[in-house]
C-alpha cells in the first residue's frame, strides 16, 4: 500500500490532484491508515495510470469518469490505445529524422537536393500535424498561422535555433538578452493565436505534454518558460512586495506547471458551461483560487496590486491562455 505522498511522487503528481481526484470521486483510496491517512493498493494505481493516459489524450476529468466505466475505459483498451499512439508517433518521428539525414548529408556534401527529396521531407514533417489535430479542431487549425504559414512555421523554427543558441552560449534566463528574446516569444504567440486564450490554453497544454513532438525540445522549453517567468517577473515587482514576488518564484517553481493544466480545463468548461452553473465550473473556481492564493497569499493590499499589475500591463497577461472574459467566469463560477 502507498500513502498519498508516496504515490504523488511516483506518479509526478502533486498531493492536492489526488485530494481532488479523491473529493470528486475519479480516484478513491482503497484504505485508511490508522491515522487515517490515504492508502492506495494495486487496483488504486492501475485506475490512476488510466486517469493520467485519459487525460494525455486531452479528455476532460468529466469526460474521464464516464470513460472509465465504460469498456473504452478498460485497462487493456488503454493500454492498446496508448500503444498505438505511441507506435504512430514513433514511426512518425523515425520516418522524419531518417529523412532530415539524408537531406543533411546531401547538403552537408554540397550537392542539391532533388524535387523528390525536398517532396519526401517535406510529407514527414506534415505527419507531425497530427498531434496539433489531437488538440485541435479542423476549424482551429485554419485560423492558426503557425499550421497554414510557411513564414511563420520558418519564424517559429529560427526562434527556437535562437533560443539554443542562448543556451550553449550560457546566456541566463534572467539576463538581458534572454528577456528581449522571450518578449518576441510572447509577441509572435499573441500573433499567432490570434491572442485567442482558449487556443492559447490548448498550445501551451500540448507544448507541456508533446515538447518533441512539435520540435520543442525540454531543455528549450525550459529556457523559454524561464527566460518569460523573469521578464513577468521583473514587471511584476512595479507592483509588488519584494517578499511576495520571491514567493510568486517559489510557486511557480513548485506548481506551475499546475497552471497550465488548470487553464486549459476553464477554457474547456467555458466553452461547455458559458454561464458557469455547473459544479464543474465551481470546483475549477475553487481550485483556480486556492492556487492563486499559494501564489500570492491572502492579503487583500496584495491581491488588490496582483490585478492592478494585471490590467495596468499587456505583458502580464500575454501568453497563459486568460483574459477579462475568463476572469469573470470564474468570479460567476465561485458566485453561483
Amino acid at each position: 500500500m502507498l500513502k498519498v505522498g508516496e504515490l504523488a511522487a511516483l506518479a509526478n503528481l502533486t498531493v492536492r490532484t489526488l485530494h481532488h481526484y479523491d473529493s470528486i470521486g475519479l480516484l478513491r483510496p482503497s484504505a485508511r491508515s490508522d491515522a487515517g491517512y490515504r492508502l492506495y493498493d494495486r487496483d488504486d494505481v492501475a485506475r490512476l495510470h488510466r486517469i493520467q493516459a485519459l487525460r494525455a489524450f486531452g479528455m476532460s476529468l468529466a469526460d474521464i469518469g464516464l470513460t472509465l466505466d465504460s469498456p473504452a475505459g478498460s485497462p487493456l483498451a488503454i493500454v492498446d490505445r496508448q500503444l498505438e499512439a505511441l507506435e504512430v508517433r514513433m514511426a512518425q518521428a523515425a520516418r522524419l529524422r531518417n529523412q532530415l539525414l539524408r537531406l543533411r548529408a546531401e547538403l552537408v556534401s554540397g550537392s542539391t537536393p532533388s524535387l523528390s527529396t525536398w517532396l519526401t521531407t517535406l510529407e514527414n514533417t506534415m505527419d507531425m500535424r497530427n498531434v496539433y489535430e489531437r488538440y485541435f479542431t479542423k476549424e482551429e487549425l485554419e485560423r492558426m498561422p503557425l499550421i497554414r504559414n510557411d513564414a511563420a512555421q520558418a519564424e517559429w523554427q529560427g526562434m527556437v535555433e535562437q533560443a539554443r543558441g542562448l543556451i550553449e552560449s550560457q546566456v541566463p534566463p534572467d539576463s538581458d538578452a534572454a528577456k528581449a528574446f522571450a518578449l518576441r516569444w510572447l509577441q509572435v504567440f499573441e500573433r499567432d493565436t490570434g491572442g485567442d486564450p482558449a487556443l492559447q490554453a490548448k498550445m501551451n497544454a500540448m507544448a507541456e505534454r508533446e515538447k518533441e513532438a512539435v520540435g520543442l525540445p525540454a531543455e528549450i522549453f525550459d529556457y523559454v518558460k524561464a527566460a518569460v517567468g523573469e521578464l513577468k517577473f521583473d514587471t511584476w515587482a512595479k507592483y509588488m512586495r519584494p517578499e511576495i514576488v520571491e514567493r510568486m518564484r517559489r510557486h511557480f517553481a513548485a506548481r506551475g506547471h499546475e497552471w497550465t493544466g488548470l487553464i486549459a480545463q476553464v477554457q474547456g468548461e467555458v466553452k461547455a458551461d458559458p454561464e458557469a452553473t455547473g459544479p464543474r465550473a465551481r470546483d475549477l473556481g475553487r481550485q483556480w483560487m486556492a492556487l492563486f492564493h499559494d501564489m500570492v497569499g491572502t492579503d487583500q493590499q496584495d491581491i488588490d496590486a496582483f490585478r492592478k499589475g494585471s490590467a495596468t500591463e499587456p505583458i502580464l497577461r500575454m501568453g497563459p491562455g486568460i483574459n477579462d472574459a475568463t476572469l469573470a467566469w470564474l468570479r460567476k463560477a465561485l458566485t453561483i
